[in-house]
C-alpha cells in the first residue's frame, strides 16, 4: 500500500522532468565559467556573424586520431563553432576526415594541395617508435556558392608542438572570422602599392601583399605618371585608394610626387611608409673582403616628414638584443653556417600598448634600422610610438665602414646607454601640407590645394624598409614574411603589419578579435620528468594505501563487534 501511495508523486516527478527538458529545448543560456572567457564570442565577432542570413556551412578537415596537442586544436575549434552555431542558427558545421574512404590518401592530399590548403605531415611515437602521420589542418566556409579556405593552424617555424598549437588556438576566432568576412563582405577598401621610386621588387613583397589580397583590393600605382599629367595622377590616387604603401623607396622623390602625395594625406587618405634612411644590406658583406660601406640615402623626403611631426635621422640603431647573422665556413659539401651576434639587426617585442602591437607573439625584426625622432611642432596630430628598441642601444652615424670582423669584437655594454630609439610611429589627427607657404611644384585647375586637412588621416612610419621584405628560397619563390631563410627563425613582422594595415583602414573589428589572450594549460614536460615517480606513487600507491587502511578499520571494528 505504501508503495502505491507513492506512485502518484513518481508519476508528477516523471512529467515534471519531461516538460522542463520539452521547455529546456526552446529556452536554454550557456555560460562561459573560463577565466580568458575563451568561449565567448567577441563583440566585433558577433557583428560579422549577424550578417550571416542564409545557410553558412564550415566543412572541418580535422577529424581523426591526433596526439594529444592536435587533440587540443580539433576540441577548441568544435567548441568555438559550437559557440558560433548557438549565437547565429544559420551556421551549421561538419567534422570530417577526407581520407576514411580513400584508397590512396595522398591522392586526396594532392587535391587539397592543388586548391591551397596544404597537409600537414608531423612525427608521433606509437608503441615506442616514431611514425609518420600527416592532417589536413584546415576548413571551408561555404555560403550562396562561394567558398574560402580557413587554416587552423598558425605556422611557427622551430616552435615546440605545445607553442605551435597554443598560438593556433589563440588565432582560431580571427582566422574563422576573417574567413567568414571575406565570404560576406566585397573588397571594398583598396590600397595603392608606389612603384617607380626603386621600391622593393614583387617578389619580396609577395607574401605580405598576397595575404591582404584576400582582404583587400590591391593594385600598383605608377609615380612616374606625376611627371605627365599630375593632377590627373593625384585624382586617380585620392578618388581610388584608401590606403598607400611605400615600400622601401631607393629613389628620391621629386617635389611634384611628394605634393601629391601631400593632397593626398590631406584629403584623408591614409599611407604606410617603410623608410631606409641609411643605404645598407647583408648582401653588401657577402663579398672576399667581409665588408662594405653604409651612408646616407637621400629620398628627399625629410621636410616632407618633419611637417607632419618625425625626422628619420641617418643614423644605424646597433641594440645589444638583436637577431643573428648566418656565416659559412668551408668549401664544397663541408660547407657548414654558424649563427653569429649581429647587433645591426634589433628584434623588439610588441608592447602591447596599442592595437597594432597587441598580441604579437613573436618579436619584430628589423635589418640596419634608423631612429625616428619625434617632434612636438604638430598639436592636431598624435603620435604614438608603436615599436623601440631596446634600452641597450648604440646610435651609429655614417658614412660608416660596416665589416663582418666586428663580430669578434665583444661589446662594451658601456657604449650601449642611447635608451629605446623609436622605431615604428603612428601619426593621426588633422594634417598641415608640407607645402603651406610654399611655391607649388604645378597649378592645379580642378583639384583645389588644401593647406590644412578636410579629413583626418593615419600614417604609420617605419624606419626599415626592409620590414616588409620576405625571403626568397633558392629558387627564387617568396617565403612566408618573418621568416629568415638562412637561421630558419620566425619573427613577427607580418602580424605586425597586418594589424597596422587594419588599422589604417579601419578594420579595428578584426585586430580586437587577434589580440584577444586565452590562457592554455600545458604540461612542462622537463618538470613531468623530474616529478613523474612521485606523482605514480601519489595516484596509484596513495590509493591504494588507503584502500588498505580502510579494510583493516573496517575489519577491525567488525570483529569487534560480533565478538561480543
Amino acid at each position: 500500500m505504501k508503495i502505491l501511495k507513492n506512485i502518484p508523486a513518481l508519476v508528477i516527478a516523471i512529467i515534471g522532468l519531461i516538460l522542463i527538458n520539452y521547455l529546456g529545448s526552446f529556452f536554454h543560456k550557456r555560460y562561459d565559467l573560463t577565466q580568458d572567457k575563451r568561449y565567448t564570442l567577441s563583440d566585433p565577432a558577433k557583428a560579422i556573424i549577424d550578417q550571416v542570413k542564409s545557410p553558412l556551412v564550415v566543412d572541418v578537415f580535422l577529424e581523426g586520431e591526433f596526439p594529444a596537442e592536435f587533440k587540443k586544436l580539433q576540441n577548441e575549434t568544435k567548441y568555438l563553432l559550437e559557440e558560433i552555431s548557438n549565437y547565429n542558427s544559420n551556421v551549421s558545421f561538419v567534422i570530417s576526415d577526407p581520407t576514411k574512404d580513400a584508397e590512396d590518401p595522398n591522392v586526396v592530399y594532392q587535391q587539397f594541395a592543388s586548391f591551397g590548403m596544404t597537409p600537414l605531415p608531423f612525427k608521433v611515437k606509437r608503441n615506442g617508435k616514431e611514425a609518420s602521420q600527416t592532417i589536413l589542418p584546415w576548413a571551408t566556409a561555404n555560403h550562396n556558392g562561394k567558398a574560402v579556405p580557413i587554416s587552423l593552424i598558425k605556422n611557427i617555424a622551430g616552435a615546440s608542438p605545445e607553442k605551435f598549437v597554443y598560438a593556433s588556438i589563440q588565432n582560431l576566432e580571427y582566422t574563422f572570422i576573417d574567413g567568414f568576412n571575406r565570404l560576406l563582405n566585397a573588397k571594398t577598401k583598396r590600397i595603392a602599392v608606389l612603384k617607380d621610386n626603386g621600391e622593393l621588387p614583387d617578389a619580396k613583397i609577395a607574401d605580405m601583399f598576397q595575404k591582404l589580397g584576400e582582404t583587400y583590393s590591391i593594385a600598383p600605382f605608377p609615380m612616374d605618371a606625376v611627371a605627365s599629367d599630375p593632377e590627373k595622377t593625384l585624382q586617380a590616387l585620392q578618388n581610388t585608394f584608401d590606403l598607400v604603401v611605400v615600400a622601401k623607396p631607393t629613389k628620391a622623390f621629386t617635389d611634384a610626387q611628394k605634393f601629391v602625395l601631400d593632397q593626398y594625406i590631406l584629403n584623408g587618405g591614409n599611407s604606410l611608409w617603410l623608410i631606409d634612411a641609411v643605404a645598407m644590406e647583408n648582401d653588401s658583406l657577402r663579398n672576399n673582403d667581409g665588408r662594405t660601406l653604409s651612408f646616407p640615402r637621400n629620398l628627399n623626403l625629410n621636410d616632407f616628414f618633419f611637417k607632419y611631426g618625425v625626422r628619420i635621422n641617418p643614423v644605424l640603431v646597433k641594440d645589444l638584443y638583436s637577431a643573428p647573422i648566418s656565416l659559412a665556413s668551408g668549401d664544397g659539401s663541408q660547407t657548414k653556417y654558424q649563427e653569429l651576434p649581429w647587433f645591426y639587426q634589433p628584434v623588439t617585442p610588441s608592447f602591447n600598448t596599442h592595437p597594432i602591437n597587441t598580441n604579437i607573439e613573436r618579436p619584430i625584426l628589423f635589418r640596419y634600422a634608423n631612429q625616428i625622432e619625434v617632434l612636438n611642432n604638430t598639436s592636431s596630430v598624435t603620435k604614438t610610438v608603436l615599436l623601440t628598441s631596446s634600452i641597450l642601444t648604440k646610435l651609429e652615424g655614417v658614412p660608416k665602414e660596416i665589416s663582418l670582423d666586428e663580430i669578434a669584437i665583444e661589446p662594451n655594454e658601456a657604449d650601449y646607454q642611447a635608451g629605446p630609439q623609436p622605431l615604428a610611429v603612428l601619426l593621426e589627427g588633422n594634417f598641415e601640407s608640407a607645402f603651406k607657404n610654399r611655391v607649388q611644384p604645378f597649378k592645379m585647375d580642378k583639384v583645389r590645394f588644401r593647406e590644412s586637412a578636410t579629413n583626418p588621416a593615419k600614417m604609420v612610419i617605419i624606419a626599415d624598409g626592409d620590414l616588409i621584405s620576405n625571403d626568397l628560397d633558392p629558387k627564387g619563390n617568396p617565403l612566408e614574411l618573418g621568416f629568415d631563410y638562412f637561421t630558419r627563425k620566425q619573427y613577427g613582422n607580418k602580424e605586425f603589419l597586418l594589424n597596422t594595415v587594419n588599422y589604417l583602414l579601419d578594420d579595428n573589428g578584426l585586430i580586437n578579435i587577434r589580440s584577444k589572450e586565452i590562457a592554455l594549460p600545458f604540461l612542462d614536460t622537463p618538470k613531468v620528468a623530474e616529478t613523474i615517480n612521485k606523482w605514480q606513487a601519489l595516484t596509484i600507491g596513495l590509493p591504494l594505501v588507503l584502500l588498505s587502511l580502510f579494510g583493516i578499520i573496517f575489519y577491525a571494528l567488525r570483529k569487534r563487534k560480533y565478538a561480543r
